[in-house]
C-alpha cells in the first residue's frame, strides 16, 4: 500500500503533495515502484496533529482522487468522517481506511462511517486502533497488555460491524502502530502478530518511518526524521519492520517507499 499525502503536515511527506498535480505524479510513481493500491490521506494523524475541517479535507482530496479513480487500481481513502466516506465511495474509491474504526458520528446528521460502509455493497475497510486521539495519544499511551487489548478492540468493532450485516472478507485490522502506543508496545504488537491473526482478519500494518524505529536505531539523525540525499534516516529500519510484519503474516504493508519494500519482499520471498 503505497502512501500519498495531500496534506502540509504529515509526520512524513506533509506538504510536498499539497499541489493535485504533484500528488498525482507520485501516486503514478508509487505504482511503477510496485504499490498494488493507494491510499490518500488529506489530514494528518501524526501525534498532536489538529483537526481539518470536512470542507478542507474534500477540497485537498477530490483533484486527487477524481484522477485516480480512473486508473483501474484500488484506491483507498484514510479518514474517518462519514460524510468524507460517502463523498469518496460516490466517486468510486475501493477501500475506508479509518483510525478510528467507524467510531465518528456526523455531528450535522447522525451519521455513521459503520451506516455508510455497510449501506455500501463492496467496499473494503479497514479498522484501526488508536489510544485516545492523535492531539494527545502519546501523551498517554496504553497501559497493561498492549495486545489482548488490541485484540479486543478490533473484535469489538467488527463484531459491531458484522450485526449490521457486512460481509466479514470486506473487513482488514489494522494494529494502529504508533498511535498511542509506547515503542516497546508496538514492538510487542510485531513480536506476536500471530495472536492478532487468531482473530481471523487479514493484517494491515504500518511501520512505515515510525519514530519507534528511531527509538530502537539509537540515532538523533533518525529521531529527527530529516531527509538527506533523498534518502529517508529510517528507510532500513522501515524494511527491516516490513519484512518482519509479512514473516509474521500481515498481508498488507503500508509505506512511504515502495520500490526499497518491494524489493526487501521479494528477497523474503524467495525463500517462501
Amino acid at each position: 500500500m503505497g502512501i500519498v499525502n495531500v496534506t502540509p503536515d504529515s509526520f512524513s511527506g506533509g506538504g510536498h503533495y499539497t499541489d493535485p498535480a504533484l500528488a498525482i505524479a507520485h501516486a503514478q510513481q508509487l505504482l511503477k515502484e510496485g504499490a498494488d493500491l493507494l491510499d490518500v490521506g488529506a489530514e494528518s494523524s501524526r501525534p498532536g496533529a489538529q483537526p481539518v475541517p470536512q470542507d478542507l479535507e474534500l477540497e485537498r482530496l477530490l483533484p486527487v482522487i477524481k484522477e485516480l479513480v480512473t486508473w483501474g487500481v484500488p484506491i483507498s481513502v484514510d479518514t474517518y468522517k462519514p460524510e468524507v466516506m460517502q463523498r469518496m465511495l460516490d466517486w468510486g474509491v475501493d477501500v475506508i481506511n479509518d483510525i478510528y474504526a467507524l467510531r465518528w458520528t456526523s455531528g450535522a446528521h447522525g451519521l455513521t462511517g459503520a451506516q455508510v460502509v455497510t449501506q455500501h455493497p463492496s467496499c473494503g475497510v479497514a479498522l484501526m486502533h488508536m489510544q485516545g486521539e492523535p492531539q494527545g495519544m502519546q501523551l498517554k499511551p496504553m497501559q497493561g497488555d498492549v495486545v489482548a487489548q488490541v485484540l479486543s478492540f478490533l473484535k469489538t468493532r467488527t463484531e459491531a460491524l458484522l450485526e449490521l450485516g457486512m460481509d466479514p472478507s470486506r473487513v482488514v485490522w489494522d494494529p494502529g502502530i504508533g498511535f498511542g502506543k509506547t515503542a516497546p508496545q508496538n514492538f510487542e504488537l510485531l513480536k506476536s502478530q500471530s495472536k492478532l491473526l487468531r482473530g481471523g482478519f487479514p493484517l494491515l500494518v504500518g511501520w512505515s518511518r515510525k519514530s519507534s524505529l528511531a527509538a530502537v536505531m539509537g540515532s538523533v539523525h533518525a529521531m529527527a526524521g530529516e531527509t538527506t540525499d533523498g534518502v529517508h534516516p529510517r528507510l532500513a529500519a522501515s524494511l527491516a519492520a516490513a519484512v518482519l510484519a509479512a514473516e509474521r503474516g500481515a498481508r498488507v504493508v503500508r509505506v512511504h517507499d515502495v520500490r526499497s519494500t518491494v524489493e526487501a519482499l521479494k528477497v523474503w520471498g524467495a525463500i517462501q
